[in-house]
């Protein structure tokens, strides 16, 4: 049973945007962090950015003011919106949902890969230059 999609993924020129959204079709996305990871070929997926219950946002350096992540819990959705766009965001991008955390988690709920009960099928992001 598939609990998480993702869509909005595509081909983009470089300084260009995309919005990725992810459903959830349970009721556990309210009582956890969500998060956006992302894996280019030959390398380890890296998070990207993620989502408390209280909506504390979080990044990886990389993508910080490019990258805006939100939730909207009467839907069941986490998004990415994703600006000035750059080759090396060449990508294919999972959503994530963790196990039940705290409404004010720390960092930790969202950056580890542990933290994550529940990924997507994934969707590719490639950014020509």
């Amino acid at each position: 049973q598939v609990q998480l999609v993702e869509s909005g993924g595509g081909l983009v020129q470089a300084g260009g945007s995309l919005r990725l959204s992810c459903a959830d079709s349970t009721r556990a996305f309210k009582d956890a962090c969500m998060g956006w990871f992302r894996q280019a070929p030959g390398k380890e997926r890296e998070f990207v950015a993620g989502i408390s219950r209280s909506s504390e946002t979080y990044y990886t350096d990389s993508v910080k003011s490019r990258f805006t992540i939100s939730r909207d819990n009467a839907k069941n959705t986490v998004s990415l919106q994703m600006n000035s766009l750059k080759p090396e965001d060449t990508a294919v991008y999972y959503c994530g949902r963790t196990r039940r955390t705290a409404f004010f988690a720390t960092r930790d709920c969202v950056s580890s890969p542990e933290s994550y009960v529940t990924w997507g099928q994934g969707t590719q992001v490639t950014v020509n230059s």
